[in-house]
């Protein structure tokens, strides 16, 4: 038996395509979006009539091995994908559980798509794609739990940014003196208030718990959803960046995920809490006044040693340096820890952690794929973290134990290729269309031309 075999004959999935097809007639659901997440995040898919979708769900719908890449054109007109054969063709296998009513057209659903081999292939038949980031990160995850007895809990805090208009991507939509910061204000809540409740109310028809928004800066949103298994929390983000793309469309705003879209301002991170549980029990333990226990102190250190060969992936676009590079926004640079302390990489609360370098680009479902590799080598091998950072002690580089981060794209990619624990985790299908992806965006901001350069060196000389 195949693992497509095994997803085709789950007892469970026999009753989910019943309530799927009883939802499909409550609603009216014409067509469904068959979505597949592509190596550099962007959301892909084909989109078929309801009246079909219990077939492909049985039988699956043909899916091209190369939009893993995302259908990428490099410099020199090469697509960029894991497959040599531009019309070698697997199969997408929805995930039923994902299966959604779109709130917003409910003549509309779409579900989670895993990719497989065809049953007939001759190298993998009716195995997972190699290249598919989601399947992936399962992978890693089963063998994570199976090797530490504990699974992988996170929540992600999603940063991102909304302006009226493309000519209005500037920190002057705030209302107050250049001095005063507009963090939390509710005047300025109240601004974004259609927005934040327009998003919410599509975010809960869709099954996230949303728990909590607050306004940052100039145009700056954070709304946060409840935790969960790390593919669900990837499922759950995905979801909502959708959802905040259809509703800056209803509003004709401009609604985006770039890293850094104005300089002086807080960039748009998107902070992972991680936390391991056995059973309902936490597997991290935080004794107060002594600190983490041996298991959590050994996963930081994991989290700590490989953050330099993690940080192309979890901060993957040339944007997503000016947001380390902009001193004094927040965002952590220094290898450190400390216990409920921003200045670091690592934020310990409670029996959870807060990994504060992902940004708003990444994709969520390679962030966790590295994490866990990254934690589970350090428990293997019980990397101390070394002493917590004082609590709001601001961190000379020369006092890190760990290796410093990258300061541009080129670097990070350069860190991944050096890093055989991080680059492991994800099958060379993946890494070789990922290192290729942003090898070449790398290269691309190389030879722009930009404002910047214009003005800085238009009237240099004489």
């Amino acid at each position: 038996m195949s693992t497509l075999d095994d997803t085709l004959n789950e007892s469970a999935r026999a009753a989910a395509l019943r309530e799927i097809g009883a939802r499909i007639r409550e609603y009216d659901v014409k067509h469904v979006y068959m979505q597949y997440v592509s190596v550099p995040g962007r959301v892909m898919g084909k989109v078929v009539p309801a009246g079909h979708f219990e077939r492909f769900a049985e039988n699956g719908v043909s899916w091209t091995y190369l939009s893993a890449g995302g259908f990428t054109i490099d410099r020199h007109g090469n697509t960029l994908g894991p497959s040599a054969a531009a019309l070698a063709e697997g199969l997408m296998i929805p995930d039923l559980h994902t299966f959604q009513v779109l709130p917003w057209d409910t003549q509309m659903a779409r579900v989670f798509c895993d990719h497989y081999h065809r049953p007939d292939d001759e190298e993998r038949p009716g195995e997972p794609a190699l290249s598919d980031c989601r399947a992936n990160l399962k992978r890693v995850h089963a063998e994570f739990k199976a090797e530490v007895g504990a699974e992988l809990r996170s929540g992600c805090e999603p940063e991102m940014s909304w302006f009226p208009d493309r000519e209005t991507i500037t920190a002057d939509i705030s209302r107050l003196p250049g001095h005063v910061s507009t963090a939390y204000h509710i005047g300025h809540i109240e601004e974004m208030r259609p927005i934040l409740k327009r998003v919410t109310e599509y975010a809960q028809a869709m099954g996230l718990d949303m728990i909590q928004a607050d306004y940052e800066d100039p145009g700056q949103i954070e709304l946060n959803f409840s935790h969960g298994d790390c593919v669900d929390t990837a499922d759950r983000l995905t979801t909502y960046r959708q959802i905040c793309k259809q509703v800056a469309k209803e509003f004709g705003v401009v609604a985006t995920f770039m890293p850094k879209p104005v300089p002086g301002i807080m960039a748009n991170g998107c902070h992972h809490h991680l936390s391991l549980w056995r059973g309902d029990e936490p597997a991290f333990e935080h004794v107060p006044g002594q600190g983490p226990g041996e298991l959590f102190r050994w996963a930081i250190g994991g989290i700590l040693a490989h953050t330099r060969g993690m940080i192309a992936v979890v901060a993957p676009t040339v944007n997503s340096y000016a947001r380390y590079w902009d001193v004094g926004q927040y965002a952590p640079t220094a290898p450190v820890w400390g216990i409920d302390d921003r200045q670091g990489i690592v934020r310990v609360l409670g029996t959870r952690m807060e990994y504060r370098a992902p940004d708003a680009s990444c994709n969520p479902y390679l962030t966790h794929t590295v994490l866990l590799a990254a934690m589970r080598d350090g428990i293997a091998n019980r990397i101390d973290p070394g002493d917590p950072n004082p609590k709001e002690h601001v961190v000379d580089p020369s006092e890190a134990r760990f290796p410093l981060m990258p300061t541009t794209l080129g670097e990070a990619l350069d860190a991944l290729a050096e890093d055989e624990v991080v680059r492991s985790a994800m099958t060379s299908e993946i890494y070789d269309t990922f290192a290729a992806i942003k090898r070449d965006e790398w290269e691309r901001t190389c030879g722009a031309v930009t404002e910047w350069h214009r003005e800085m060196y238009l009237d240099y000389l004489p």
